[in-house]
């Protein structure tokens, strides 16, 4: 041995997540749904948005479909800023720029992650229970609101900014 020792790198994790709206007589909703994932610990029974993890090489607006409908039951009918995606083939590499409404990374705790959250509308019948969430349903956006003003540990800490910013807007 020459007194050197490899140290094993972790990388932080990509993953896509879905602020949906609807209005309903003039009012605005937000879906919501309560985290219950298999290794969610103390997250679990937590407030969120549906999102998840980005697979290898997956296109990320195909990541963000797949995420919300497997978590939702619902299909995903528009993307805001995916019309100004930016694509680009060069020999056999495919490129793709984006910008997503608000980028969240955790700088400690739970998992290192890197959480690209996109306003979205979408259509569909709801499901109620996956194996990753419970009770997914439509919440008036003044009562997510005043949740995330008054009891914001209660909300997936990864999701806070991104709302935050949304009704900031």
């Amino acid at each position: 041995m020459d007194g050197t020792h490899t140290i094993k790198e972790i990388f932080a994790i990509p993953c896509v997540g879905a602020i949906i709206e609807k209005v309903i007589s003039n009012e605005k909703y937000i879906l919501i749904q309560t985290r219950q994932k298999e290794d969610g610990n103390e997250t679990n029974s937590m407030i969120e948005i549906p999102a998840g993890k980005i697979r290898e090489y997956e296109n990320i607006f195909l990541a963000l479909r797949r995420e919300v409908w497997e978590e939702t039951g619902l299909k995903i009918t528009q993307i805001y800023g995916e019309d100004l995606t930016v694509d680009t083939q060069t020999g056999n590499v495919s490129t793709l720029s984006f910008q997503p409404f608000c980028i969240t990374q955790n700088l400690s705790g739970a998992y290192s992650i890197i959480l690209n959250t996109f306003l979205c509308e979408a259509e569909g019948d709801l499901i109620k229970t996956t194996n990753e969430t419970e009770n997914v349903h439509w919440i008036r956006a003044v009562e997510l609101r005043q949740m995330l003003n008054e009891n914001p540990e209660n909300i997936f800490f990864m999701h806070i900014n991104a709302l935050k910013k949304y009704f900031d807007m």
